[in-house]
């Protein structure tokens, strides 16, 4: 264990590890839970820096070195699977390619969430991390589609999480996606909110042409939408399926990189 991730039960049966990366000024804590519901895997949360017992860190606004940071300190061991939700989807899916890059054992499943393809990534315009910080947060609360008045309440507590919030989307709007040669060799899972303007509509919709772009950017991913809307996280009891010992196995389904 390392500073880099946090567990609520040592599990030195578990047949399996999850590794568990978090939205947008989210915390681990929102995760480890998850090992209540998943007795035989270690359930792991990626702890960034910036936040709670790291708060005194600064945090990263950029991909690269985070998830180079991330992989020099994190030994990524026997059977293991990322998860992602939304940033942390993007996190997951970079560290998944660099293990790859370094010669590393790879995952044996990515798993994300209410985000769309790297490739497709929609630009923010204005960028949200350059708002003034009342603008900011009434951004969050629009976005987030709830208030966040306890925080006008506690200028300390304000100022941390926009502070969180703002440097998760300097990361967010000035990720740029690399493309390479050759697909992730590891089955991907895709999770996405049936209202998310990215989740695939009808083929009679008016966003026909937008889905096949998708669909042809992810050819071997299998994904399943959910009741909600936008950054609604997926259950863990949605996860528990892609965890059992046959979804486990390694086996090559791509996961195309290409613009």
């Amino acid at each position: 264990m390392t500073r880099w991730t946090v567990r609520r039960h040592r599990r030195a049966d578990a047949r399996a590890s999850l590794y568990c990366f978090p939205h947008a000024c989210g915390s681990p804590g929102e995760y480890v839970r998850w090992s209540d519901d998943l007795p035989d895997v270690q359930v792991w949360g990626v702890h960034l820096p910036g936040r709670t017992t790291r708060r005194t860190e600064p945090p990263f606004t950029r991909m690269e070195p985070l998830v180079d940071a991330l992989v020099s300190a994190v030994s990524f061991e026997g059977p293991f699977v990322l998860f992602g939700h939304s940033l942390g989807a993007l996190m997951a899916f970079e560290t998944a390619k660099e293990l790859r890059r370094r010669g590393h054992a790879q995952p044996n499943r990515l798993i994300v969430s209410s985000c769309p393809a790297p490739p497709l990534m929609p630009p923010a315009r204005p960028p949200v991390h350059a708002l003034a910080d009342d603008e900011l947060l009434a951004e969050i609360e629009r976005s987030w589609g709830e208030s966040l008045d306890h925080l006008r309440g506690d200028p300390d507590l304000r100022a941390h999480v926009l502070d969180c919030f703002r440097a998760d989307f300097t990361l967010l709007e000035k990720y740029r996606h690399e493309p390479d040669d050759s697909p992730l060799d590891c089955p991907v899972t895709v999770f996405a909110g049936a209202e998310e303007p990215w989740t695939p509509q009808p083929a009679t919709g008016p966003r026909t042409p937008a889905v096949r772009r998708r669909s042809s950017s992810c050819p071997g991913a299998t994904s399943t939408s959910a009741t909600g809307g936008r950054r609604q996280c997926v259950p863990c009891e949605r996860l528990s399926p892609r965890l059992r010992s046959d979804r486990l196995r390694n086996r090559t389904t791509t996961f195309t990189n290409s613009r």
